[in-house]
């Protein structure tokens, strides 16, 4: 009884079209796998709105289907004319146009990932965005500049810096930039658990504070054994009123003030700027980056140790002192004499 009801809804489609076509070799080009493309892949966009037509014409366009009478066919035997949804869906492989059309009902739409490192600004984000042609960095600036997303945990942020988590993300083509923003911030509530909260009220400190250090620390150090002792650097130097002097931030400050250009020199010390940590004692007004979970973690739980300096080894560790003397000495080996040597060397 099915059988012949199939049959009917062929003859109906074979009738309509006035095609000369048997239902039995309709029948099996329904169900024979097509691959009309000659790459390996082959995209087809269908955007919102658009009708059974529409979509036939782009996946005939695209050779994904073999011709306008197969797929309408199996679109009458599948009864999924009004299924079918937008997106961009990816096709690599021979498929009949009963499958064909099942996926694109399905919403199996192809998404493309994008990756945010740790460290990042909004405005090194929204490059990646750029250059990966998900959208324009403008439009992902403005879109991050919604601080009501944050605002019940940092009611003061005037913008999402800090607060956009650092992870690949999975996005279909034409997801807007709020979309992607709203994905972020989510993510960074994920992470910023109740626990985190509950610790950050037993030290006294505001969820921009935490975030702010957190920063701080993920710029200064990628190395995991090192961050409770960054972490300790900046609590300590707090704990007695000590300046941050931290690089980072002065680098930060520049590149507010578009005159960044890879190095810092001795007059950019004294760049005016709230975020100068040389001239401003305590942490900068807000996160200067993205932390991730690791550096969050730090922020509340510095490593129980006395130092109050570090400086680079060169090969992407620190080392610790308690005292200036320590560290002048420190600074000698590592980085006068360091780059000293190197000088040589090339000679």
């Amino acid at each position: 009884m099915k059988k012949a009801v199939l049959v009917l809804l062929l003859l109906a489609v074979v009738i309509v079209a006035g095609a000369a076509v048997s239902t039995s070799v309709l029948w099996g080009r329904i169900n024979e796998p097509y691959k009309g493309y000659v790459a390996g892949e082959q995209f087809v966009e269908i955007p919102q709105g658009a009708g059974a037509a529409e979509i036939r014409r782009r996946l005939l366009d695209a050779n994904v289907i073999r011709d306008e009478l197969t797929f309408r066919a199996a679109l009458r035997l599948k009864g999924l004319s009004q299924s079918l949804k937008a997106g961009e869906y990816r096709f690599d492989r021979p498929m009949s146009a009963g499958e064909v059309i099942e996926k694109i009902a399905r919403g199996e739409v192809y998404a493309r990932r994008i990756t945010f490192p740790e460290g990042l600004t909004m405005a090194d984000m929204a490059r990646i965005y750029d250059m990966r042609e998900f959208g324009k960095a403008a439009d992902f600036l403005e879109a991050a500049s919604d601080a009501t997303l944050i605002r019940d945990l940092d009611p003061g942020a005037p913008d999402l810096e800090g607060y956009l988590f650092p992870e690949t993300y999975a996005l279909s083509r034409g997801t807007p930039p709020s979309r992607l923003i709203a994905m972020m911030v989510n993510r960074f509530r994920a992470s910023y658990t109740e626990d985190l909260l509950a610790r950050a009220r037993e030290r006294g400190m505001t969820t921009r504070q935490v975030v702010t250090l957190a920063s701080l620390i993920e710029k200064e150090t990628g190395r995991e054994d090192e961050r409770r002792l960054v972490a300790a650097v900046y609590t300590n130097r707090l704990k007695i009123r000590m300046g941050m002097q931290a690089d980072p931030t002065i680098v930060y400050a520049l590149q507010k003030a578009g005159k960044y250009d890879g190095n810092i020199q001795r007059e950019d010390l004294q760049i005016d700027s709230p975020y100068n940590t040389y001239r401003h004692a305590g942490l900068p007004p807000g996160p200067i980056a993205a932390p991730g979970e690791a550096s969050l973690e730090a922020a509340l739980d510095p490593a129980d140790v006395k130092y109050l300096y570090f400086v680079s080894r060169n090969d992407g560790s620190h080392v610790f002192a308690e005292t200036l003397a320590q560290h002048n000495a420190n600074v000698r080996e590592f980085q006068v004499l360091y780059f000293r040597r190197q000088r040589a060397g090339t000679r």
